[in-house]
């Protein structure tokens, strides 16, 4: 079984940076590809940033571009999403997801099969 844990969320003031870890525990003999998606109340799913497996190729959105970047760990299948230059918009709950290798990164939330609870990212203004 596949789990996907977060960490590493909570309270910033606008213009403040954090950083979210994820892991996955289970088949690690696998490798995935890896990606984080947020969700603010009212508001649909929204894609954050992906990786490639091997840290190759990442991609983001417009929104987050230039001040989020997503890297691999030194650990198999983990991951961290850096977040500089904070905006109330970005509060939202983070998820971080896993899903099977493909090139490059898949950036929709139907092609990752394994989730994580979520952690909660406030901005304040």
């Amino acid at each position: 079984q596949v789990q996907v844990v977060e960490s590493g969320g909570g309270l910033v003031q606008t213009g403040g940076s954090l950083r979210l870890s994820c892991g996955v525990s289970g088949r690690t003999f696998s490798n995935y590809n890896m990606a984080w998606f947020r969700q603010a109340p009212g508001k649909e799913l929204e894609f954050v940033a992906a990786i490639s497996w091997n840290g190759h190729s990442a991609d983001y959105p417009d929104s987050v571009k230039g001040r989020f970047t997503i890297s691999r760990g030194d650990a198999k299948n983990t991951v961290y999403l850096q977040m500089n230059s904070l905006k109330p918009d970005d509060t939202a709950v983070y998820t971080c997801t896993a899903g099977s290798v493909r090139y490059p990164p898949a950036v929709r939330s139907h092609d990752y099969a394994y989730w994580g609870q979520g952690t909660q990212v406030t901005v304040s203004s």
